[in-house]
């Protein structure tokens, strides 16, 4: 069911690849920063069309992945687990969403003890959290979001170099408890990202998800942000678009491939303040 969101973005004005970090970060391939910012300024409006609200962080010339918001940490319920970033290039970054949460006036704030990217690898179902771990996450994260958080969470265990977040493998399309007994919230996800238990776990709790194909999981299709409703996911998705219909929902295609070049795309771009 569709419902009003507020997100937290920032514009790539300083984005670049001046490093590797994951599979798709290619030091070969030039950035075109016009593109980027117009891009993501499609994003940002498409949100505020669709009558959602936009905060921005300000752009910092020394991190250029600070664009991608999601990563910054996880806030429920006025309280936030802020991350602790996997690789140095992006440590500065971990800062710079706090002091801009404690800004906000959020006291309840707490940095992470064990490496976890935000919103990265956790995403947040109607009974469940979920929590990505194998590439940028530890295997402890989970139960100290758990503890945190004081909601059950379900540890994924990932092992596709390529899907190194959560995020880019598996998308909450619906993060309200339904009608009846047993309603699971729906999401969507491609199996190949995840260990065979992790396969089974997902088929378990979610027996009517949506099953990406590698095609779409490759093009960051599931990194992908719904509101309930609308499903706003990259363009070259297409495989996405019919199944999204079928379940009620109204896909949203945009195309930020020139964030694609750092391993990012919608999601990546925008964390949600719930």
């Amino acid at each position: 069911m569709y419902r009003p969101r507020r997100y937290l973005m920032c514009p790539p004005e300083h984005f670049r690849v001046t490093y590797s970090i994951n599979p798709w970060m290619d030091l070969t391939k030039p950035v075109d920063v016009r593109l980027a910012m117009a891009q993501w300024s499609d994003l940002r409006d498409c949100y505020r069309s669709l009558g959602h609200s936009v905060e921005e962080l300000t752009p910092h010339p020394d991190l250029p992945d600070l664009v991608f918001t999601a990563n910054g940490g996880l806030l429920l319920e006025d309280r936030v687990l802020g991350a602790r970033f996997a690789h140095p290039e992006r440590y500065g970054e971990a800062a710079v969403h706090e002091e801009w949460h404690r800004g906000q006036g959020r006291s309840e704030f707490q940095r992470a003890q064990h490496t976890n990217e935000g919103e990265g690898d956790f995403a947040v179902t109607a009974d469940w959290l979920l929590a990505g771990h194998g590439f940028r996450s530890s295997p402890l994260a989970p139960q100290e979001a758990q503890e945190y958080f004081g909601r059950p969470v379900i540890a994924l265990d990932l092992v596709d170099p390529r899907f190194y977040h959560l995020d880019t493998a598996l998308c909450v399309l619906d993060d309200a408890p339904g009608e009846g007994d047993g309603a699971r919230s729906t999401v969507m996800y491609y199996p190949g990202a995840f260990s065979p238990g992790s396969r089974a776990v997902l088929r378990r709790l979610f027996p009517e998800a949506i099953v990406a194909a590698e095609s779409d999981a490759l093009a960051l299709g599931l990194n992908a942000v719904s509101d309930g409703h609308h499903v706003v996911l990259p363009q070259a998705a297409v495989g996405l678009l019919d199944p999204l219909r079928e379940r009620g929902f109204d896909p949203v295609p945009i195309d930020l491939s020139e964030l694609l070049k750092a391993g990012g795309s919608v999601k990546c771009c925008t964390g949600e303040l719930r």
